[in-house]
């Protein structure tokens, strides 16, 4: 259901990408309208450059690893920042109404996976919806950097193995973190429907900019 607060929502169709603006101090929520569907989050500190001041550069990301080395914390939870590969807080978790199964192992899928996957021709990838999410916007990324991979279970075995659960997130369930600066985020329902992670169909996600 979408948040009687939301002063905009950008639905994220399956399989596609979108990218919005935050501004400092404004939240932004993960909805996750049909439920059981990942979402690649990406978010990125824009950078003005040349005399006007207009142009922008997309050099500063949020980094898993680096949010890792700064929680001590393998996966997220209510109250950690994310920082980025600079080292500085991008975003902060607020809520979150689901389970709280959220990954920060998993790099984006792209067109290499789903190769190795044994998918002849073209196949929508989450590095590719972020590419084109952002040329929307007008701007673009040298590089994937790795998502936040919200509603996607990954536990951790005792032996160090990963496990690729389907997300056991509910419809209109909703992960919401507040910008700690401007920042450009962008979120992928994922299109992965070789792994089980999307229960083999996915589904739309929405955006919801709050107050």
């Amino acid at each position: 259901m979408r948040s009687m607060t939301a002063e905009r929502r950008t639905v994220v169709p399956a399989r596609e990408g979108r990218a919005v603006r935050v501004a400092a101090g404004r939240r932004v929520s993960v909805v996750d309208l049909e439920g059981g569907q990942v979402g690649d989050v990406f978010a990125f500190i824009p950078a003005s450059a040349g005399a006007g001041g207009f142009a922008e550069t997309l050099t500063e990301h949020l980094s898993a690893a680096h949010t890792r080395g700064s929680t001590n914390r393998l996966f997220p939870a209510v109250g950690q920042q994310f920082v980025t590969d600079r080292r500085r807080p991008v975003l902060t978790l607020v809520s979150d109404t689901s389970p709280g199964w959220h990954d920060m192992l998993i790099p984006a899928c792209d067109p290499a996976r789903y190769a190795a996957l044994g998918v002849e021709g073209g196949h929508a990838s989450c590095a590719d919806n972020l590419n084109r999410a952002l040329a929307g916007m007008g701007l673009s990324v040298p590089f994937t950097p790795q998502p936040v991979n919200v509603f996607m279970r990954i536990p951790v075995e005792d032996d160090g193995r990963l496990r690729w659960l389907p997300a056991a997130s509910r419809p209109g369930d909703a992960i919401t973190f507040r910008a700690d600066t401007d920042c450009v985020v962008v979120v992928s329902a994922c299109p992965q429907d070789l792994v089980d992670i999307n229960g083999g169909e996915p589904t739309p996600l929405a955006i919801d900019v709050l107050p």
